[in-house]
């Protein structure tokens, strides 16, 4: 046993018995005695036995070198939310969330075309980002002190700010939230979207009943049913929604004015990696610098100026941050 274990153990059963001393509930002074003796007991055992402290753990393969070996970034996203994630019938992805995907391949990879696209449940995209299944989420998931304090996940760089809105008929005459008093809204369930709206409505005394979805296209559908007198949701999809049913002859929507809540969207990874998040956040804020830079994918490639600024950001003069990107 080393002197340092020995002066632990001796500090240990001293502060014990300083504890036990100081206790000023009579009503448990045998307890008080009886724990004392069996805090000595075991600091006695203890010292018998141990012998060296154990060894360190073996270090793991960062997900980063993971991702490297694998070649490609999986990519947890939606595959129905019109402007963020879609898929064709061919199966291929477009949207604002998948072009960010193909950013952290480009990054990483250096290549935006080695990523592989996994359409997750709402109720799902945590697990599968806990477990490993994915490397990164890109689906319009809200950065909240909840999540980030209870789900495992590192909220990155936010790539759009959304709010909740509410969308109705444009003939319905609703043009407030308190005309929605006694109204049913369909909302997705397991969501900040469903409680933000039970939060706003029971803040303002407004009645309504919810009708929950598991995902957008039921809801979607059962809102142009007639089910529901509202639809809520972020509002860039309720634009969306407006837009597109408009355009393929549907009846006017109207989007009520008020925005009830602030969404910061943007990728996430799972806690206990920094230089995989650091890879990830650094090639999402890329795409911001180098459009202040002025730069796009018609000339980064022939830059000949002398901006120290741009040439550093373009890895040139042996510049390496030693981030993981070229």
């Amino acid at each position: 046993m080393t002197k340092k274990i020995t002066t632990f153990l001796v500090a240990l059963l001293a502060l014990a018995l300083i504890a036990a001393a100081c206790s000023d509930d009579d009503d448990n002074a045998n307890e008080t005695t009886t724990t004392a003796a069996t805090v000595a007991t075991t600091a006695a055992t203890v010292a018998t036995t141990v012998q060296e402290p154990p060894p360190a753990p073996a270090s793991t393969t960062s997900r980063l070198d993971a991702v490297r070996e694998r070649g490609r970034v999986i990519c947890g996203v939606r595959d129905a939310l019109a402007g963020f994630a879609v898929i064709d019938d061919s199966g291929n992805y477009s949207g604002f969330d998948i072009e960010f995907c193909r950013v952290v391949a480009a990054g990483v990879l250096g290549d935006s075309s080695a990523v592989e696209f996994r359409s997750l449940a709402t109720a799902d995209r945590f697990t599968a980002l806990q477990s490993g299944e994915v490397d990164v989420l890109i689906r319009n998931t809200t950065w909240t002190a909840t999540r980030d304090g209870q789900e495992g996940a590192n909220f990155l760089f936010t790539t759009l700010y959304d709010g909740q809105g509410f969308l109705v008929p444009a003939n319905s005459g609703i043009r407030s939230l308190e005309d929605l008093d006694g109204a049913t809204i369909c909302v997705a369930q397991g969501t900040t979207t469903e409680k933000n709206l039970s939060t706003a409505f029971r803040d303002r005394g407004i009645n309504f009943t919810p009708s929950l979805f598991a995902d957008n296209t039921a809801l979607q559908s059962s809102y142009a049913s007639g089910q529901c007198q509202s639809f809520t949701g972020d509002a860039s999809t309720l634009a969306t929604y407006k837009f597109t049913s408009e355009r393929d002859g549907g009846p006017e929507q109207f989007v009520i004015p008020e925005v009830i809540s602030k969404e910061p969207l943007g990728p996430v990874v799972a806690d206990g990696d920094t230089e995989w998040a650091q890879a990830v956040n650094w090639s999402i804020m890329a795409t911001v610098q180098a459009w202040e830079f002025g730069l796009d994918s018609s000339n980064i490639q022939n830059y000949t100026g002398d901006d120290s600024n741009i040439l550093n950001f373009l890895g040139q003069d042996n510049f390496n941050p030693q981030l993981g990107l070229s």
